[in-house]
């Protein structure tokens, strides 16, 4: 029944669909500046990016000196999983971004917050992905599912000044925020716009996007950029309201290389101190990433390669994760979306026994944008993943286990007051 009355739902909006095809002068705006090539990179969170020519959603104030963006998205999701470890449950991944920039010296001093409400929106601290670890919910380890953001995701302040022709300098101070390792979260990457599920590799790749007491420095040199940065190590507490604190313990680099508007690309390594809450020990980690953003007509495409690795000094393993995504929108309104990735995993315990193998996880979804209203766009989705599995995991699995979700979308859209 709850299945039955999210489609209705979902089939009520696309019936609004003829009454609301208007696209909005700035949605237009922002497609005549993509094609004109902005060479700027477009920070997603913390000083991590997306290419150029990723299509811009972020409303826009003028006030006095200062310039205001707020973008977001929520998605309502609706979770139905196969086999002896599935289940299902009616969840809302979400997040808001709100940032103020204005000009200080010959640089720019920007503060940013991002903000979830998923602590409220997922319930029993979790929402299920089959073969998810990390993080823990009432003191155990959560297996087969993906743990809530905190609330605060982001609290920061930024100083960027361009010196030279080609040349600027960053300075990024936050008691909560993303330090210099890896590709751009997986809530933010372009290419995983339309995929409102964690990724299996989340914490092989990107799961420091949310540290404490976080400093970076960086500094860009034409196409290539050079940052560091020391942050407190440890992951979020299941005290998903406060702001976790602890001292400077851990250190990451990223080499950045931005070829043109189409192209990121990184690598980066990072050592923690005992960043997980159950398990002893450092963990040295190290990754590469690439995306790259095709307009065309009408659309655009996005894709990654994502590559990371744990290795973890308490029992000297290593688990690599490997990601390949991409969504695809075409006639302005409709996106086809895919990710592929096989991931090692240790924390596959059912409580009477210990796995541990790798995964394959394919995805592969679609998305029609029903509603574009000034300042907000709407959109109804599913996506489909299927898994592949050694033999042992299979008997406690299943032969086939598949995870199905069907979702409403509401992303803020491109606008200027």
């Amino acid at each position: 029944m709850r299945l039955f009355a999210f489609l209705m739902f979902a089939a009520s909006l696309c019936a609004q669909h003829d009454m609301s095809q208007m696209e909005g002068m700035q949605h237009m705006l922002h497609d005549m500046a993509a094609m004109a090539g902005d060479k700027s990179p477009m920070t997603a969170s913390g000083t991590s990016f997306n290419p150029a020519a990723t299509p811009m959603e972020m409303l826009h104030l003028k006030s006095g000196r200062w310039t205001l963006g707020l973008h977001g998205v929520l998605f309502l999701a609706e979770i139905q999983q196969t086999g002896p470890r599935g289940h299902d449950k009616l969840a809302s991944v979400n997040w808001m971004m709100a940032d103020a920039s204005t000009k200080l010296g010959r640089g720019t001093f920007t503060v940013r917050t991002m903000l979830s409400l998923e602590p409220t929106t997922i319930t029993n601290q979790r929402y299920p992905l089959l073969f998810q670890t990390g993080e823990t919910a009432h003191g155990k380890p959560i297996i087969d599912g993906q743990h809530p953001h905190d609330f605060v995701m982001e609290l920061a302040v930024q100083y960027t000044q361009a010196f030279g022709k080609s040349n600027r300098f960053w300075l990024y101070a936050a008691p909560v925020g993303d330090p210099a390792f890896g590709p751009v979260a997986f809530p933010h990457r372009a290419s995983a716009a339309e995929l409102p599920q964690a990724t299996l590799g989340h914490h092989l790749q990107d799961s420091t996007h949310i540290s404490n007491e976080v400093v970076t420095a960086g500094i860009s040199h034409g196409i290539f950029g050079v940052e560091a940065s020391g942050f407190h190590g440890g992951e979020p507490n299941e005290n998903r309201w406060n702001i976790d604190h602890g001292p400077i313990d851990s250190y990451s680099g990223r080499l950045t290389i931005t070829p043109n508007p189409r192209w990121a690309a990184q690598v980066s390594a990072a050592r923690l101190a005992h960043p997980e809450q159950l398990e002893p020990g450092d963990q040295t980690r190290i990754g590469a990433s690439i995306t790259n953003i095709r307009p065309f007509p009408n659309g655009e495409i996005a894709t990654s390669l994502i590559w990371g690795r744990v290795h973890k000094t308490a029992g000297g393993d290593n688990l690599n994760g490997y990601t390949v995504e991409s969504v695809a929108r075409f006639r302005k309104s409709n996106y086809v979306t895919g990710r592929i990735e096989v991931d090692d995993k240790d924390e596959l315990s059912t409580g009477t026994q210990s796995l541990r193998g790798t995964i394959g996880a394919y995805t592969l979804g679609y998305t029609r944008e029903v509603a574009r209203l000034p300042g907000l766009g709407a959109a109804v989705g599913a996506n489909f993943t299927s898994y592949s599995m050694a033999a042992d995991v299979h008997k406690v699995y299943g032969q086939h286990p598949v995870s199905v979700m069907v979702f409403l979308r509401l992303r803020l859209r491109a606008w200027s007051f």
